[in-house]
């Protein structure tokens, strides 16, 4: 093996502290170092791979700059894992395990099919999903990160937004064929005649106001307190319901769900990555969230 090609570790465990802390000074002071020589690390780091490893001022990573944090990561944790003697000598190393907390819905239409990229980064991290109740703004079970569902502006915790969507109203085939056709559902007239799906996870206040009409919340029809029960139900013919068009994507996909509009509006909810102060001192917290983050991009 080539050393001289291997980048300083100081550069790399500099260069892994600002991605976590996103502040120069609260990287100079984990290090004990000035906040001008984690500049001059990083741009040392930047100058032997040939890359920017930051685009902006407040420290977001560049494309290439995640990607090569990850392999930092995994190398920095390899070195952790057999930094202890005892352990190192008996041929074992201990996993690291995260708990997250997230709802049902987004863990399985957003969070299964990327986990498997998640492991192949880092394999030393155990992932321990609790799914949370799915309701507004409730917090879940005692966990290192947790999605939450609800309005983006929690005074309890630390957070980084994940996903803001627009939402429209859809039905199966089914219904469409025997109570349609509907003509943008724009109208007081057609949202009357329609059989409408509540949840308090997607008010229909949202469509309606985008309409200008001035109804309140409907008290009649089923109801459901899971965005994929929702969409599991306007598929089986149950009625209209507002679907968010990423996390319903599975279901226009698939043919089971067609919109009725071609007018989309923003959902008031968006999910977000919650974590109490100084969860994400810990490496695999940091590395999570950033993943996370990337991956939903």
């Amino acid at each position: 093996m080539a050393l001289q090609h291997i980048p300083p570790i100081q550069c790399l465990v500099t260069f892994e502290a600002l991605a976590r802390l996103r502040h120069a000074g609260r990287a100079a002071d984990e290090l004990c170092v000035t906040a001008s020589a984690v500049s001059h690390r990083i741009r040392q780091l930047e100058s032997h791979v040939g890359f920017k490893l930051f685009g902006r001022g407040d420290f977001s990573l560049t494309a290439d700059g995640a990607a090569y944090l990850a392999n930092v990561r995994t190398g920095l944790a390899a070195l952790q894992a057999h930094a202890g003697g005892a352990s190192a000598a008996a041929g074992q190393r201990a996993a690291t395990r995260l708990r997250l907390a997230v709802t049902p819905t987004f863990s399985r239409q957003f969070l299964m099919p990327r986990l498997e990229l998640f492991r192949n980064i880092y394999p030393d991290i155990d992932l321990v999903l609790q799914v949370s109740i799915p309701l507004l703004d409730v917090t879940a079970e005692p966990a290192d990160l947790e999605v939450r569902y609800g309005g983006g502006n929690y005074a309890d915790c630390e957070h980084r937004p994940l996903l803001e969507e627009l939402v429209v109203p859809a039905c199966s085939p089914s219904y469409l064929n025997e109570f349609g056709p509907f003509h943008g559902f724009r109208t007081a007239a057609e949202i009357a005649a329609a059989r409408l799906i509540r949840s308090p996870l997607e008010p229909w206040g949202t469509w309606f106001a985008s309409c200008g009409i001035d109804q309140p919340e409907p008290q009649l029809g089923s109801q459901f307190n899971d965005l994929g029960l929702v969409y599991d139900a306007a598929a089986s013919g149950f009625g209209v319901a507002l679907v968010r068009q990423k996390m319903g994507a599975a279901w226009f996909e698939s043919g089971r769900l067609v919109a009725l509009s071609e007018h989309a509006v923003r959902s008031p909810h968006r999910h977000t990555l919650c974590w109490q102060p100084g969860a994400l001192e810990r490496w695999e917290c940091a590395a999570f969230a950033d993943w996370l983050v990337q991956a939903l991009r």
